[in-house]
């Protein structure tokens, strides 16, 4: 392939053609294609006034040290405009692991604040009002376990959980496919998923059980197509798991969130959003025939793309971001993040987010964009490009069928070996040079001037193990035994978890003795071998 070729090539390898016209939708019906915003199949968006009427929610991912490190970052951003809280947690937080943990040396809260107990997430809220403010949690694995801890908090201040708003990240097939952050077997993680999922339905109108994740799909190297086709057939796994454990399609699905990726190719990426909504509406029409047309209705998170930042030159990031951030906006999302330049080398200082969520702004004040609902439907270029994503995912779909399923894909390794040959890929024409990456292979400098970065030190993990050691000294032994017991018996049954994970939490078992107690019940996974 020459650069020339190249050029004309989408990321997800389609083919463009010079220009676009009515030849190319031929077959494509403007009314059961495109329809009307907020109408079936919602190709528009799932709201008829869109951005006229409220704008999206702007959410920066932040989290790192400790509980009050992460909390003083969102009170930062709160007083900055932002308008919804996202909280990563570090890696031994995602692994199920306490700070004090062997496993855990070193990583104690490098890339995301420390939590360990209900004693962390109360730090961490300290002075936000929960009910006032919308929180998105990104944690998968031991998912049920950290939102325990929140529902504590909350009960704690006398908050009705009914009047919590946010959302739970809480996907782990994308955690067999890409990101590799689980704890048990498919099935017992699939069974707290649906416990989660029908204590909100229950319990939680305005929250989001799960954020079915293409991000990190899309960030461990698949293309556009294999993030929307596997993103929303694990959707479709849990709606399914979901029915066959006894819920009404309509007393959940209103509250699926998804979480897609924002890349370079800014035409394809705006296309992907408005292909997601259409093909979710239809798939969910023919699969679960619901009542409610809000159990069409593909609502989504979405945020720059993270493996697009460049440690050379990272100024240049901060066009990249506002691209990409442009590209959710004119796709429709209905929350969404900005990166900061420096996050490909540090955690993001005060000064870079800030900037951050500014792009954000001035999109949102300054571009008019937001003035009229889906601005380049009916383009022929989109509508095409709308049209082939959505072509080239049914093609997932019906592989996936075949092969029983997303478990059962996932056992065979399957969407795993096809984003690995994706990225391969992908890689191959950087290294080549048929992709131009600014500052990485063309218009690359010899030396640049290094930019300040926030760093974490020793003394939080040392600080989190002395506060673990205070609390497992103080706290009734003999309670928190008796919780983590009774968990595990409703562990090897059926009944929903959730009521024992609270319990378990206000008893002030730690997260680490939780996802302990329940690996005896539920085992753990190996990943196949993937060649």
């Amino acid at each position: 392939m020459d650069q020339r070729k190249a050029r004309f090539t989408s990321l997800s390898g389609l083919e463009i053609g010079r220009v676009y016209s009515a030849d190319d939708l031929k077959g494509w019906n403007a009314h059961s294609d495109l329809g009307a915003p907020g109408e079936f199949p919602y190709t528009r968006g799932v709201y008829s006034t869109m951005y006229r009427g409220r704008l999206w929610t702007m959410r920066q991912f932040a989290g790192f040290g400790t509980a009050e490190d992460t909390n003083r970052r969102f009170k930062y951003l709160l007083q900055h405009g932002q308008t919804g809280l996202s909280v990563a947690f570090d890696m031994p937080t995602l692994m199920g692991l306490d700070s004090d943990d062997p496993l855990a040396r070193g990583e104690v809260g490098h890339c995301g604040v420390a939590v360990s107990s209900l004693a962390d997430m109360e730090r961490l809220f300290e002075g936000i009002p929960l009910d006032q403010v919308t929180t998105s949690m990104t944690i998968n694995g031991p998912a049920a376990i950290l939102f325990a801890m929140y529902l504590a908090v909350a009960e704690r201040r006398g908050i009705p959980v009914a009047r919590l708003g946010g959302t739970l990240q809480n996907d782990i097939l994308k955690e067999y496919i890409a990101q590799k952050e689980w704890l048990f077997p498919p099935e017992p993680h699939l069974r707290l998923i649906i416990d989660t999922v029908a204590y909100c339905a229950r319990s939680m109108p305005k929250w989001h059980p799960i954020s079915i994740s293409g991000y990190h799909i899309r960030e461990a190297g698949s293309t556009a197509v294999q993030e929307l086709a596997f993103t929303l057939y694990d959707g479709l796994t849990y709606v399914d798991a979901a029915v066959k454990s006894g819920l009404n399609v309509d007393a959940f699905a209103p509250q699926l969130s998804f979480f897609f990726n924002v890349h370079n190719d800014l035409f394809e990426e705006i296309a992907k959003f408005r292909a997601a909504r259409r093909l979710w509406a239809r798939e969910m029409e023919q699969r679960y025939h619901p009542k409610d047309p809000r159990s069409l209705q593909l609502r989504c998170h979405a945020q720059t793309a993270g493996c697009s930042l460049t440690a050379q030159q990272p100024l240049n990031n901060v066009v990249r971001t506002t691209l990409q951030a442009l590209a959710a906006v004119l796709g429709g999302a209905q929350s969404l993040h900005t990166n900061s330049m420096d996050e490909t080398l540090a955690l993001p200082t005060e000064d870079a987010v800030k900037l951050a969520l500014r792009t954000q702004q001035i999109i949102a004040h300054e571009s008019e964009v937001t003035n009229t609902v889906d601005p380049l439907g009916g383009a022929y270029y989109v509508e095409s490009l709308t049209n082939r994503l959505e072509e080239g995912a049914r093609e997932y779909f019906r592989r996936l069928d075949q092969m029983g399923g997303m478990v059962r894909a996932i056992e065979q390794g399957f969407p795993q070996r096809e984003i690995l040959d994706a990225s391969l890929r992908y890689q191959s024409e950087v290294e080549r040079k048929e992709r131009a990456i600014v500052g990485v292979n063309e218009y690359v400098e010899r030396s640049e001037p290094p930019i300040p970065t926030l760093k974490i030190g020793p003394e939080v993990e040392q600080s989190q193990a002395k506060r673990l050691a205070d609390l497992r000294s103080h706290r009734d032994s003999f309670r928190m035994a008796g919780t983590l017991q009774a968990l595990q018996e409703a562990a090897a049954g059926d009944e929903n978890l959730m009521p024992y994970l609270i319990d378990a939490v206000k008893a002030q078992a730690t997260l680490g003795e939780i996802c302990a107690a329940l690996k005896e019940v539920f085992g753990t996974y190996r990943e196949p071998v993937v060649l």
